[in-house]
This record gives C-alpha cells, structure tokens and sequence, in this order.
C-alpha cells in the first residue's frame, strides 16, 4: 500500500519526511514547504485513513504507520532520510529511530510524546467517533491545538485544519488511535541514536513540556526547544519553529 503523498524539491537534495498530527492532512505542513524546499527534497504524506490514502481495516499499530513511512522511502529509492512528525508523527518518529535506524539521518520530534495520552481517553474517543462520526469530537480536539488568541485572529487557518480532521475516515481514525492506546516507546527510546531535536509548545496541554523534558533525558543525542505554542507549533509558531528546524538539519 503506497499512501497518497507528494515529493517536491531538487532530486539531489537531502530528503526531509514530514509526518502530521492524528487527524491532520499533509496540508498542515504547508507554512513548511517555501522554506525547506529551497534546501531539501521533501515527501508529505496522509496517514492511512487520512486525507488521500487508503483506509484499512484497522486496528493499526505505531509499527504499521512506520512501516507506511518505509514503504514510501522504498518506492522513491530512498536510502535514508531526515524525519519531522508532530504529535502522532513524532510517535512514529520515534518508532522509526529505534527500529529502523539506517534509514532516519536526523529525527525532529515536535509536540510528541513517548506515550501520549492514556487507554481510557483513548478508549472513550474510539468510542465517540464510532458512535457519532468525526463530527462529534472536532471542536473539542481542535480546541487544544491552538491558544485562544491564535484561532480568535487565524479563523480560516483553524477552519481548514477542522476541514482535514471532518475529512477522515471515521474507522480509519478510531484505528490510528488504536495504535496510540497500545503504544508506549517510553522503554525504548533511549536506544535511539539519531541526533534528535524535540520542540515543545509553552502552551501544549496534549503533549506536554514534561513530555518533551522525558524524550529529551531518554534519547542521548537530542536537545529540546520550546516554543510559545499549543500542540501544533508549526503552525502557531510559524517563524520560530522552520528556524529551529533549518538550525538544526544544516
């Protein structure tokens, strides 16, 4: 199964994977793309169950939505490859670094956490979306992935990422989560060898600064930067989060 992705930039160019929030379509990397495509070649994807890509039936693991990500390497011919995820992709981030660690040059874990959440949330949420479609859930997520003042003056930008997460498929979404109710990489991290940047949001309630403080202590070769943001920082901190990013990965 080959997700729907696009793949921009100079074919001789180091590559950069970037990796969305469960719920998000690749489009929430946009604020990302004039600067890193002016350096890399970078591939966007939709999750499974996301956006353009398939819908299998579920449940997933973090080992199937990495596996994705080595699919798609596999299909352009990429040997290996810098790696960004945010939320859910900063799991899968982290999957990749312990078990596939020849193919992850420099690991950007974003708003990430080595267990995000608990098996009841996780549990009730299946639960709603299953009962009452994406809809239902929507707002309240959405709500925690920005500051009040950033979705008061950024409307349309919130809008479009509500679009994204109405725009999933509902059993394709309950199967992501299934993968981040049984996931926790909090015993394997530390086997990571990849240089590793974890960004944190001041105002992240969903992953929060001690979650990023943990990866940070676990994974030996990672420094933390935190940014004044909810859980999508690259979004709400536009500027701040592509100079971290360019500091780091040239």
């Amino acid at each position: 199964m080959i997700l729907h992705h696009e793949l921009v930039g100079e074919h001789d160019a180091p590559c950069i994977v970037l990796s969305t929030s469960l719920g998000a379509r690749m489009q929430m990397w946009q604020p990302q793309m004039q600067v890193l495509t002016q350096h890399f070649r970078v591939l966007r994807y939709d999750m499974r169950g996301h956006g353009g890509s398939p819908s299998p039936v579920g449940p997933y693991s973090i080992a199937d939505l990495g596996n994705d990500v080595l699919q798609l390497l596999d299909y352009h011919n990429i040997p290996s490859t810098h790696f960004c995820g945010i939320s859910l992709g900063g799991v899968i981030g982290q999957w990749l670094g312990v078990h596939a660690p020849d193919r992850i040059e420099k690991l950007v874990l974003c708003n990430t956490a080595a267990k995000v959440g608990t098996e009841d949330g996780w549990q009730k949420r299946i639960t709603e979306v299953r009962a009452n479609g994406m809809a239902s859930i929507a707002d309240t997520v959405i709500s925690r992935w920005f500051t009040e003042p950033f979705a008061a003056s950024h409307v349309e930008v919130v809008a479009s990422i509500r679009e994204g997460m109405l725009a999933c498929n509902p059993e394709g979404y309950v199967a992501c989560c299934e993968a981040l109710r049984t996931c926790d990489l909090r015993d394997e991290i530390a086997s990571i060898t990849a240089p590793s940047l974890i960004i944190a949001g001041d105002h992240d309630a969903v992953c929060t600064l001690a979650d990023a403080q943990f990866l940070q202590s676990q994974i030996p070769t990672s420094q933390e930067r935190t940014l004044p943001a909810a859980h999508l920082s690259n979004v709400e901190s536009t500027e701040n989060f592509n100079q971290c990013l360019l500091n780091f990965l040239q």
